[in-house]
Order: C-alpha cells, then structure tokens, then sequence
C-alpha cells in the first residue's frame, strides 16, 4: 500500500492529460443531448417513409441502439487498450465518434437519398456507440494512470465535470441556434448546425492527444513485459476478475447511472412533460442548476481522496431512494402550483374492465391499435399528461374518467382499412373535447403560468438533484479504476460502467415513461431508479470494498 503524497499543485502536463482527456466525455453528453432533443425534428428529416408515429419510434430506436451497443464498445477497445496502450486507442475513439457526430450534420435526408439516410443514420448511431464504449475506460484509466497517489479522485473528477459541461454546451447550441434562426429554419436545416459545429472540439480534442505521452503505468508494465496476451479472458473468464466487474456493476455503477439520469435527464423531461413547463424555460433552468451543481464533481472527487469513494457514492444512492417522492412532489408545486392544487383538490379516476386495457407504455404500438374505450381513455389522459386512479369496471360495460363529480363515458373505436372510421373519429374527437373541458373546470391548467413558476425554487430543487448526481458520479472514475489490475484495468472497468451507464441509465426515460403511461400516475417513474439505486446501496455496502489507498502501480 503506497503512502500519500505531499501535497503539490497540479504540473502543466497533469492540466494537459485531464484537458484532452475530458474533451471525449464533452462528446459523449453533447452528441446524446443533441440528438434526444432533436428526436421529433430527425425523425421528419430521416424517416420520411413512415407515418409520423413510427417515424418518431425509429428515430428514438436509432437513438438506444447507440446506448445498447456501448458495452460492445467497451470490450473490444478495451481489449485493445491493454493491449496496445491507452493513448492510441482513445484517440481512435476520439475519432470515430467526432467523425460520426460531424457526419450525422451534413447527412443527406430521407427526401434526398430514400431509405439510404436512414440506414447510414442508424450505422452512425451503431459507431457512436461503439466508440463511447471504449472512451470512457480509456479516458478515465489514462487520467487515473497520471495522477499521484492521494489525488486520483480529484484529477478523475473533472472527466466527471466535462459530462455535465458538455449537456450544458448542448443545451446553449440549440438555444442559440434555435433563437438565431427562428423555429421553422431550424427545423429545415438549422438542426444541422450543433452537430456540424462539433468539428471544432474534435480538432482540438485530437491534436491536444497527438502531443500527449503514453501512462506511466502501462509503459512500467510494457517494459517489464507483464502486458495482457488475452484481457477479455482474464477479465471476465477468470472468477476472481469477474467477480469484481458484477460487483462493479451491481454494486456501483447500475445505481450511479440511475441517479446520473434522474437528476439531469429525467428532471428535465418531467418539467417539460409531465408540469408542461415551455422548453426553453425548462431548459434554461436545469442550465442553471447545471453551473451551480458542476463545481460539486472536483468537491466531492477530491473529498473521497480524504474520506474514501465508496462512503460518498452510497450516501448519494441512498438520499435519491429516500428523497426522489418528496423532491419531485415539490418539484411540481414550484413549477406548476395550479397542477398540484387540481390535483390535491379533484382527482381523476378511470373505471374500466382490466381485460379491455392494453400496456400503454409500448414503444411500438400504433394508434390504431389502442381501440378499445378503455385504451382510448388512458391514451388521451397519458399524451395530456393527465395523472390518473385505476378502477376495475364490470366486464361489457365501457370505460369511464371521472374528474370530480363529472362522468364521462369513453367511446370504444372501429378500424377499417389501417384506420379509424369516420363515425369512430368523430366520437373520439368529442370525448377528447369534454374530457377537456372537465379538466379545465377542475383547474387542471394546459401548461404552466410562466408567471406562476417559483424559478428560485425550481433551480433549488434542481441543484439538489445535480449534487446528487456529482455524489455518486465525481468519485466513480477512481473507484472503478482502483478495482482492477493494471494489466486488464481498461477493458475490466469499462464494461461495467457501460453496461450501468450504457443499458440501466440509458434507458431510464423509456422505462419510466413506460411505467407512468401502463399506471397513470406521473411520479410513477420514479420507482425505476428507486429501486435501483436502493439495489446499489445495499450491495455496495455489503459486499464493495474500498478502494482509495489501493496502489495502482503494485504488481498486478
């Protein structure tokens, strides 16, 4: 076990290493903001051939598989990464993923190429992937591999920070842009520009990598001959390394991404869909709550030098499982005061038989397929964003939405020739109309009263959730990095993280979206990284151990 060293101020080179090393993480978040948030406009530009609804599903679909094939990423250029070195196969990633981001930006549309556009759209999103599988690992052990023992937690924090700095840039881009140009030529050929402008970091990025020298730790153990002949099989088909990379998983990073998505992501999309605050205000808001809260990563990176990762990493999975219910309950009083009240003062409670209710939360259905009245009732509550109670009905009897003392009978609907018939359109259209007007005289607003939003509050809250997530996200690069030996640490500590990051953080938003559309109440979501990150902290707890005063340059 290595003694700490005296404290020192961080050389020009170390700023060097930590600067062009982070630029791959400000890809990462910039690109993935980028194109969640541009979903609806690419799915017009790139998915042409389809109706509207499909459009809109492929292009979220294009979206996961970048997520879905990151772990992939993570082992094949992980394995690369302790073959070859860390330097030159991150600078490969740096590539990939520049080149694919730059590319997606002056890709011809579905009006131009046909079925080629979407095609090459989705390989782009498939390489991304791929690459962001192998940057992180690299990134993360190349800084840790850099920095003197005592201080790896704070030098590996600022990868952290350039996460959150590159939503941020993602989010000034498109606000800029979007006010700029008007929303009709973004929308034409605006919506190009973010991804075009990405260049600029790339270039950067690459020549600041070409100048750096490769880790002391992997040149120590090249020279000593002790590199990895076969580090997928070390890794993972040895027991005593592979029960690591599942505890690294299940007992660090599956609950760290949850919390990493809830508190920027999902709290972004709960403002925007479930309170209907406008976009741009929202935005504005967790941009906010984003400078306040990032300076928190290096703060707490640094405190887990001093008091050890694991303490701060789970004190931050627990306080999101304990707090996420009465945060984003307040969260919806400062935002939309007139939404809480309606729904503290008349609820909203859909009778129907059980048997007549499909899952409303799937990803492929279509309209069409939602006729029965049970399914059109739900439907239009969950596209209003309209919480709402579940009660078993008698069977043959139509579903019905009761707000307040006011009964409305929900239309069952016909389909005839892949879609609704004239009579069954019309019965919907009024149904929707007095389900409205019964809302509307319950006080359920249509959007929330900018002049009614506690801004003071709201960013509160957000910073909150931010400091979470720096709780659990500014120590996890040390951690991971201190788990394994260096002969397999790049491969061995990027797949955990990407399965964690990549699968259970990524596809938080769908899952908990799913959840609230098959149950009708909007705080139903929350279960999915309660539960997960609850899952984190007891088996971190148990069975993780600490890692700060491991010597990473012993012998492996």
């Amino acid at each position: 076990m290595a003694t700490a060293a005296a404290p020192r101020p961080m050389t020009p080179e170390e700023k060097k290493v930590i600067f062009a090393s982070s630029l791959g993480t400000v890809f990462e978040w910039y690109d993935f903001y980028l194109y969640g948030s541009l979903a609806a406009i690419i799915a017009r530009q790139f998915f042409a051939g389809l109706d509207p609804t499909s459009a809109f599903i492929f292009a979220l679909l294009a979206f996961a598989a970048g997520f879905l094939v990151r772990p992939f990423g993570a082992i094949f250029f992980g394995r690369l990464g302790d073959m070859i070195g860390r330097k030159y196969t991150f600078l490969v990633t740096i590539l990939i993923m520049g080149l694919s981001t730059f590319i997606v930006g002056i890709l011809p549309t579905y009006a131009s190429i046909g079925v080629a556009a979407p095609v090459i759209l989705i390989i782009l999103r498939l390489l991304q992937g791929l690459a962001l599988g192998g940057e992180y690992g690299g990134a993360a052990t190349y800084v840790a591999e850099h920095a003197p023992h005592g201080k790896r937690g704070a030098y590996t924090a600022w990868i952290q920070t350039t996460a959150t700095l590159g939503l941020f840039l993602s989010l000034i881009v498109i606000l800029g842009t979007r006010t700029a140009m008007g929303e009709q030529a973004f929308a034409d050929w605006g919506w190009r520009i973010p991804f075009i402008v990405s260049i600029v970091l790339l270039a950067i990025s690459v020549w600041i990598r070409l100048a750096m020298n490769e880790s002391p730790a992997f040149q120590k153990m090249k020279a000593e001959g002790k590199t990895s002949k076969a580090p997928l099989k070390e890794s993972f088909g040895q027991w005593k390394n592979l029960k690591i990379v599942i505890l690294a998983l299940v007992g660090l990073t599956a609950g760290q991404a949850v919390v990493w998505y809830s508190g920027q992501f999902y709290a972004l999309f709960f403002l925007t869909q479930a309170l209907k605050v406008d976009n741009a205000t929202a935005n504005i808001l967790v941009a906010v709550a984003l400078l306040i809260g990032t300076p928190f990563f290096v703060v707490f990176g640094a405190l887990s030098d001093k008091i050890g990762r694991k303490p701060i990493i789970m004190a931050g999975c627990l306080l999101a499982a304990l707090t996420y219910f009465p945060v984003f309950g307040a969260l919806t009083k400062a935002a939309n005061p007139d939404l809480a009240a309606a729904q503290a003062k008349t609820q909203v409670v859909v009778t129907a038989n059980p048997a007549e209710c499909s899952f409303q939360g799937s990803p492929i259905a279509r309209e069409i397929d939602f006729r029965t009245s049970c399914d059109i009732a739900k439907r239009f509550l969950a596209q209003s964003s309209v919480s709402y109670q579940n009660a078993a009905g008698p069977a043959g009897q139509p579903a019905t939405v009761k707000i307040g003392e006011t009964v409305i009978t929900a239309p069952a609907a016909t389909v005839v020739n892949s879609k609704f018939d004239d009579a069954s359109t019309k019965a919907i259209a009024a149904f929707k109309k007095e389900v409205s007007g019964a809302l509307t005289a319950a006080g359920y607003p249509a959007k929330a009263d900018p002049a009614k939003i506690d801004k003071v509050m709201v960013v509160a809250i957000l910073t909150y959730l931010v400091i979470l997530v720096t709780m659990v996200y500014g120590p996890i690069a040390a951690m991971l990095v201190e788990m394994f030996p260096t002969r397999i640490r790049y491969t061995s500590m990027s797949l955990p993280y990407h399965i964690g990051n990549g699968w259970f953080g990524g596809l938080l938003p769908t899952t908990a979206f799913a959840i609230v559309a098959a149950t009708g109440n909007m705080y139903n979501g929350l279960w999915y990284p309660i539960i997960i990150a609850a899952a984190t902290f007891v088996i971190g707890v148990l069975f993780v151990k600490e890692t700060k005063d491991v010597d990473i340059y012993a012998a492996d």
